[in-house]
Parts: structure tokens; C-alpha cells; sequence
């Protein structure tokens, strides 16, 4: 580990965590630390992954710190999978973080590997997701999530090969290779996109990372809410001193966020708030929804709950946030469009947008800066802030940057 003293917080699917953790991370806050920071990682395949991940993030941050600041470091280590915006072929991983989900996964596998020209095989590979995502589908044709009550994404009851189709293309047009909708070699007037299935196995790669994407969202939120924000409450029992400052990439920024809503009530422990590339919607902290007034954002106004900054960094080059999760979370909202390419694809509809993609939306004094302001400015002292990153940060795990770590030292007024 690249930073002392440092302490690993972790948690199982629930939030759970080992018998005295509390306690063991509230005696090193006790420890004549003045600040904590607190980093989540996005989705890994492995604790190990994730630990070397925190190592090369927390690096630069010694030597940023002001004069009598003491800082102790904690990372979160949850189970999640690896959402880059770059292709993850080993699927088989995912036991690791699913593992009573083996045999499916395995057959998940199995049929990306084969690629078998068949629709049959398109409407297996849908019955397995299900399978994956605890999605039933009554004799009617309705769909209900096992377990506690969530909304089900139209794409995983939806037909299958139709939305096999729409991720094939929203790939090619993201590599600039696509034809149109309909419009490609092999399709005919009558056929349809149904004529030279084989094509579509590799948007069925990324419909799984999206049905995993919709398994990991429901499981980061209840990690913070049930088990982050909680030992933080804790935490700031028996340190009331000691400033906390939550740091969250990918889902991990939603891990992060959800822990304001566990916090216990009249505390106050967390200082300032850093989201790298969050996974989760610009209109989170909304208290009310441009598109709909009459609802708020999940998170409606939890950024009051921090005594300093909510800052979100956000980058136009992460092809993860700007293609893939819109597309999904429209996918998540309107089955009928799953027929009509044309209003998925290269839209720019902001109700599904990502607050790692453009920021904070709908929350009245929201300051936008440019990264180079902020590095020569500084964050402000309180209130939300949108900080563009685009000039380092190149895709969406790429967060290992001194710039990053400088911006976070600013939000939690530890800087030099």
C-alpha cells in the first residue's frame, strides 16, 4: 500500500461487514488523524484488483497535503466486476461476484464463445439473463424482480434478438462503422434485422455487461445505504473530530453517494464528497425532475448532509457513461422504443444521462468548472460542483491521475 495508515472497509452483496470493523476503523480515527479519506472502487473482478487499485489512487496524496493535516486512508472493498469502457472477454470472472450463479454463467459463456447463428440460442441467452438479473416473467408475460421490489429494465423481458440488434449497432456506430439501423448487408425488406443473426453475439457481449450493470446499481446503492453509511455513523460516535471525505469511481460513486442516505440521523460526519466518473444519474440530488416535476432524484438533496462540496467529475471522453449506460437506462425505461433503433441511438436525451457524463443537472448554484480552474483556483467551499476532466481523463477508469487526487485534496481543504 502506497499510504499509511490505511485500513480496508469491506462488505459482502448486503452490506454486511466483519464483527468489529466499526470499531477498528473508529480506533484508527482516533489515532490523531484529523482527516479520512474514504475511496470506493468501481466494479473489479477481485479484492486484490481492487486494493491495488486504492494504492495507485491514494499515491500522490501525501505530498499534497498541508502542514498539520493527518490523514488516514480507507478503501471500501465491496463485491462488483470490472465495467471498463474496453471489452471484458472473460466472462467466466463473474462467478467470482455471482457465484451461486455458476451453471448460468457458465451457459452464458458458452453461447458468446460458440456465437451459434440461431435465434433459438438469442431467446436462451434472454431466459438465462433473467436468470441472472432474478427477473420472473409470469404466464401473462409480466416481469417482477425476486426479492425486494425494483424496477425491471424493459431490455431483459423484451425479445431478445431485438435487443441484441440495437447493442450490435450502438457498438458499431460508436466505432463509426455503422450503417443505419436495418440497412446493412443481408437485411431485406421482409426479413428485417433477423437475416444473419450471428452478427448480433457482439451486442449480446455488452447486453450482459448491462445485465450485470443492472444486478451491480441495485447492489453498490445497498452497500452504502445499509453498510458504509452506518460505520460511518459510528465512526463519528467515537471521533467526532475526525473529517470524512468519500471518494467514489463508477459505481463506486454511487456506493459512495447512497451512504449520505444511511447515514445515521444527526450526524454529520463527511466533509466533502468526490464522484470520478459516477455510475449512477445526473439527476440524483434533484429535488425536482426537469422532464417530470412532480418527482425528485433518489438522492433528493442528500448533498446537504455534507458539510463542504459534492463534486462531480465528469469527462465527454468516457465512452462507458456516454454510450452504454444511457442506452440502458432508456432501454430500463421504455420497452415500446426497444423497436426503434433511431430513438436509442445517437440521441441526446437527457433523462438518462450519467452524472459522470455531464455532471450535476437540476440542482439550483450548481458551479461548473473547467479542471483547469479548479487546479488553479480551488473547489468551492460548499454546494454542488461539476468539474470537466476531459483534458486527463481519457476514458472511464481513468482515474490514476495526480490531477484527480489534487482536485480531491481541494474538496476536503487539505491542500497546500
Amino acid at each position: 500500500m502506497s499510504v499509511e495508515p490505511y485500513r480496508e472497509i469491506t462488505f459482502d452483496k448486503e452490506g454486511d461487514g466483519p464483527a468489529g470493523q466499526p470499531a477498528a476503523l473508529a480506533a484508527l480515527a482516533r489515532q490523531g488523524l484529523t482527516d479520512l479519506v474514504v475511496f470506493a472502487h468501481g466494479w473489479n473482478s477481485s479484492p486484490a484488483g481492487a486494493t491495488r487499485l486504492c494504492s495507485d489512487f491514494f499515491e500522490p496524496f501525501p505530498g499534497l497535503l498541508a502542514p498539520g493535516v493527518e490523514a488516514g486512508y480507507a478503501g471500501v472493498i465491496w463485491p462488483s466486476m470490472m465495467f471498463t469502457g474496453e471489452p471484458v472477454p472473460d466472462y467466466r470472472a463473474l462467478v467470482t461476484v455471482l457465484p451461486e450463479k455458476e451453471p448460468v454463467l457458465d451457459r452464458l459463456t458458452e453461447l458468446l464463445a460458440t456465437a451459434p447463428a440461431d435465434e433459438a440460442a438469442f431467446a436462451e441467452f434472454g431466459a438465462l439473463l433473467r436468470e441472472l438479473t432474478d427477473v420472473a416473467v409470469d404466464g401473462d408475460g409480466r416481469a417482477g424482480a425476486t426479492g425486494p421490489r425494483e424496477p425491471v429494465p424493459a431490455f431483459l423481458v423484451a425479445d431478445p434478438l431485438e435487443v441484441c440488434a440495437l447493442f450490435t449497432e450502438a457498438l458499431e456506430a460508436d466505432a463509426g462503422t455503422a450503417e443505419g439501423f436495418g440497412t446493412a448487408e443481408g437485411f431485406g425488406p421482409a426479413e428485417g434485422f433477423r437475416v444473419g443473426v450471428g452478427r448480433y453475439w457482439k451486442g449480446a457481449r455488452e447486453v450482459l455487461r448491462q445485465a450485470t450493470y443492472y444486478v451491480m446499481k441495485k447492489r453498490a446503492g445497498r452497500v452504502g445505504e445499509s453498510g458504509l453509511g452506518p460505520l460511518l455513523g459510528e465512526v463519528a460516535r467515537a471521533a467526532p473530530r475526525v473529517r470524512v471525505h468519500l471518494v467514489g469511481h463508477s459505481m463506486g460513486a454511487r456506493l459512495v453517494a447512497y451512504a449520505l442516505k444511511g447515514l445515521p440521523s444527526g450526524t454529520r460526519p463527511v466533509a466533502s464528497v468526490t464522484l470520478l466518473q459516477g455510475a449512477f444519474s445526473h439527476y440524483a440530488f434533484a429535488a425536482r425532475l426537469p422532464h417530470d416535476p412532480g418527482r425528485a432524484g433518489a438522492l433528493r438533496d442528500l448533498q446537504n448532509r455534507v458539510r463542504g462540496p459534492v463534486v462531480a467529475c465528469y469527462s465527454r471522453h468516457d465512452t462507458a457513461l456516454g454510450v452504454f449506460y444511457p442506452l440502458a437506462s432508456r432501454l430500463a425505461g421504455d420497452s415500446a422504443s426497444l423497436t426503434r433503433a433511431a430513438g436509442l441511438l445517437g440521441s441526446d436525451d437527457p433523462r438518462w444521462a450519467a452524472i459522470g457524463h455531464d455532471g450535476v443537472q437540476a440542482v439550483p448554484g450548481t458551479v461548473v468548472r473547467p479542471l483547469a480552474a479548479v487546479l488553479r483556483d480551488g473547489v468551492p467551499a460548499s454546494g454542488c460542483v461539476s468539474v470537466d476532466t476531459a483534458d486527463v481523463v481519457r476514458s472511464h477508469s481513468d482515474i490514476c491521475r495526480a490531477e484527480l487526487a489534487r482536485v480531491v485534496v481541494s474538496a476536503a481543504r487539505t491542500g497546500r
